[in-house]
């Protein structure tokens, strides 16, 4: 079964370039464009990662990774929170309400890759 990761943002371009890469890497993804339907497509099917934007209609990134992480069954959902915003205290808040880490827009796609196959616990030799 292939690992899930589910993209959450609101930008169809970043949606479309994540969804690539993430799909390049072997993984199989999903994708919503706002807070509500990403609390949804956690409950329909627990992805194992989420790349979730912070600015987003409905609810926030904030808000999602909080309620995530309020769930004792969606415990072991990894989270990287992607945003313009890159002050540290929009970082320290990420952190704070429960991500993994925190990659701020834009960034670079190897970087991200590296982020995302660690978390998982996969093996990151061999990336480009």
């Amino acid at each position: 079964m292939a690992t899930e990761i589910l993209i959450v943002d609101d930008a169809p371009n970043i949606v479309l370039s994540l969804e690539f890469l993430m799909k390049k890497e072997g993984f199989s993804v999903r994708s919503v464009a706002d807070g509500e339907e990403a609390l949804k497509a956690v409950a329909d099917k627990k992805p194992d990662l989420i790349l979730l934007d912070v600015m987003m209609p409905k609810r926030n990134g904030y808000e999602v990774c909080e309620t995530i992480r309020a769930n004792p069954q969606w415990q072991g959902i990894r989270i990287i929170m992607l945003t313009a915003k890159g002050r540290n205290v929009e970082q320290e808040k990420g952190l704070a309400l429960g991500a993994d880490d925190y990659v701020t827009k834009p960034f670079a796609t190897r970087e991200l890759v590296l982020k995302v196959k660690e978390l998982l616990g996969l093996p990151t030799e061999g990336t480009p």
